[in-house]
Formats: C-alpha cells, structure tokens, sequence
C-alpha cells in the first residue's frame, strides 16, 4: 500500500498518536463532561492531523500556510481544555503532563513548517 506525502511528515504521525492520547483522555472522563470537554478534545485533535493532511495537498504556498496555521490553532486550542480536565478531574497526572508537552512540540514542528513554506511573489 501505497503511502501520502503528508504521511511523512513527522508533524503529521506525532499529531496522529497525539490524537489518540487526545480520545484516551476524553474517553476516561467523567460522563457530565463527555460531551462538553470530551467533543472538543476529541474534535481538536482530529482537526490538527486533517488540517496537516489538507495543506499538504495544496499547491499555493499561502493556502499551504493557511492549512498549517489552521492546525497549529487546533494544537493551542487544547491547552485550555487540558488544563480545564485538570481542574475538574486529575490534577496534575502523568498523562496530562505528557499531553502538554506533546502540545508544545506539535506547536513548535507546525511553526517551524508555516516558515518552510517559502512565499512565492505572484507575478502581474
């Protein structure tokens, strides 16, 4: 079987096992926030690996950009919810640390991708 260029991408295989510690995580939680933490956590982390998968396949530097921004705005986003879980229900865990700091390494992998793609002047 064959393989999709965004598939190589490290960015794109570290957001997929952090999307499956992401369901994990909203898995475990309590039924009342299933559907309030749990929808957007879950929703969050599929966002990060399809806006990857998406830009990828673009041909225009900006739209690419735009795709990785999309995805990076996706991995900031669950630091809130994450840290609201903490509040609510495991204060301070392995996993949740583990979840931060898989956070902060997708983020600086997605902006160091945004810079990769170099800016193409449009001709007129």
């Amino acid at each position: 079987m064959g393989e999709f260029d965004f598939e190589r991408l490290e960015v794109y295989r570290r957001s997929i096992d952090f999307a499956n510690l992401a369901f994990k995580i909203a898995d475990s939680l309590p039924k009342h926030l299933q559907s309030s933490l749990g929808d957007q956590l879950r929703r969050s982390a599929i966002s990060i690996c399809n806006n990857v998968a998406e830009g990828s396949g673009k041909t225009s530097p900006r739209e690419k950009r735009q795709f990785y921004h999309y995805s990076l705005d996706s991995a900031r986003e669950r630091i809130p919810i994450i840290t609201l879980i903490q509040k609510r229900v495991e204060p301070a865990s392995d996993t949740s640390r583990d979840f931060r700091d898989s956070c902060e390494i997708i983020c600086k992998m997605l902006t160091k991708l945004i810079l990769s793609v170099k800016h193409r002047p449009t001709s007129h």
